[in-house]
């Protein structure tokens, strides 16, 4: 694992993420293009919360705090729990990249580390390398979700025009 190639994956995610949440009313971050699909807003809350309550927590558990004992997380559930899609998506995406801010900061100060550091819990084993490429990998999962999302969105907005001539989807 290289942790600068990882580290600036992580950054330029974020800009991404900035990107296809930019220009989004709270109506159109609120479109569910089924009930049972996330929308723009869920998705922003989900990465607000992993950002704050597993990826950066998990792995300074993992770095720093081997004596304490892991906490579980319900992403899913927290998707109703938490009223994801009740939430005012200005505020959820300025707190999503404060969080990821911090969360820069933070990893700077892990250049480093050995990454091969491994917490096991009842849940299993995850070294500190594995938890930083998931969190790289966790952002592309939900690049792709927002594209999507966006895609949906292009659809409706375009009708009556069909928009098959830009290329298959």
């Amino acid at each position: 694992m290289n942790y600068e190639i990882l580290f600036k994956e992580l950054k330029n995610s974020t800009e991404v993420i900035r990107s296809l949440l930019t220009g989004i009313s709270q109506e159109e971050a609120q479109i569910k293009p089924t009930p049972e699909a996330w929308s723009i807003l869920e998705v922003t809350c989900h990465l607000f919360d992993e950002e704050r309550e597993d990826f950066r927590e998990h792995l300074d558990f993992i770095l720093h705090r081997q004596n304490e004992e892991w906490h579980v997380i319900h992403p899913k559930e927290w998707v109703t729990e938490r009223k994801y899609n009740e939430q005012s998506f200005a505020e959820m995406r300025e707190r999503f990249f404060a969080e990821r801010l911090k969360s820069l900061e933070w990893l700077k100060g892990l250049a480093d580390t050995d990454w091969e550091t491994t917490y096991t819990s009842e849940y299993g084993s995850v070294s500190a390398g594995e938890m930083f490429a998931c969190w790289v990998a966790h952002d592309n999962l939900h690049i792709r979700q927002l594209v999507e999302l966006r895609r949906a969105y292009i659809e409706r907005i375009t009708q009556p025009y069909p928009i098959g001539y830009a290329g298959d989807w």
